[in-house]
């Protein structure tokens, strides 16, 4: 794996991915039955917006600094999601993302799931950058509710599952570094869906000039599960192979999400886009 999400964090995807993750994961803990969140693609769990990765692109510019522009009237459906980017940063005693309206870091999925996470809940995380599961390791030392593999996140959705919290969200974040990503993620949901029918599955993907997510969609709706399916538009001219935005679909959405993730994403359109 050559891709290092440090370029990215905090841009648009990001916080439209993590708004959704964050949703998800408030609507398991509504029932009092304990559940597991899985990540396959976990990257380094948190990052350092003033570190030299992030600042040579500056993406969060156009992402996660806009939504603190507006700290003070986030939608209900977002307070959770702000909230956490707040705790983050004074529990590591960096500045509190209201005073200059950028968070100097930025929790990734797996840190946004730790949060979330009740006591008789787990996290188990994959990664396959030697250099991204050192600081998940790190980050996560000695914590009993979250397992850490430096392994294959697809042959973990074969490997890990049905996990013995029947419950659960997995996340699918891939970084989308070769052709036949679609293709593969198909796959692995397929296998996954035998082994753990009940599971709910949130697949990030990319929207670039050029390319259209409606075969994958339509090999989607082949599965015969529930899902739901939100894109997020941010730019509609571009290069080719640009990524001008991003997708989510939702396997087993759970009850009511829908509503909720309306609310959240109508909002965050008008921010973001």
């Amino acid at each position: 794996m050559n891709y290092r999400h440090g370029y990215h964090a905090g841009n648009f995807a990001d916080v439209f991915k993590h708004v959704i993750v964050t949703i998800l994961l408030e609507k398991l803990g509504e029932k009092n039955k304990p559940f597991c969140y899985i990540d396959t693609h976990a990257g380094a769990g948190c990052y350092n917006l003033a570190a030299s990765l992030a600042q040579k692109t500056r993406e969060y510019c156009r992402g996660v600094s806009l939504v603190l522009n507006h700290w003070e009237n986030l939608p209900r459906e977002i307070v959770t999601y702000g909230n956490i980017l707040k705790e983050v940063n004074v529990r590591f005693g960096m500045a509190d993302p209201r005073g200059d309206n950028i968070a100097v870091l930025y929790p990734g999925s797996p840190l946004i799931g730790r949060y979330l996470l009740r006591k008789d809940d787990n996290m188990l995380l994959m990664e396959l950058n030697g250099e991204e599961v050192a600081a998940l390791k790190q980050l996560f030392k000695k914590d009993p509710q979250v397992a850490v593999h430096h392994y294959d996140g697809y042959l973990g959705l074969k490997a890990f599952l049905p996990p013995i919290k029947r419950r659960g969200l997995v996340l699918i974040d891939a970084p989308f570094e070769n052709r036949d990503e679609f293709a593969t993620i198909l796959s692995s949901l397929n296998t996954a869906l035998t082994r753990w029918p009940g599971g709910i599955y949130a697949i990030w993907y990319p929207l670039k000039i050029g390319n259209s997510s409606a075969d994958f969609m339509r090999s989607l709706g082949r599965l015969n599960f529930p899902y739901l399916d939100y894109e997020l538009i941010v730019k509609k001219r571009g290069i080719a192979q640009e990524l001008i935005g991003c997708g989510m679909a939702i396997v087993n959405p759970p009850w009511l999400s829908k509503i909720v993730l309306n609310r959240a994403l109508t909002w965050l359109e008008k921010i973001l886009a």
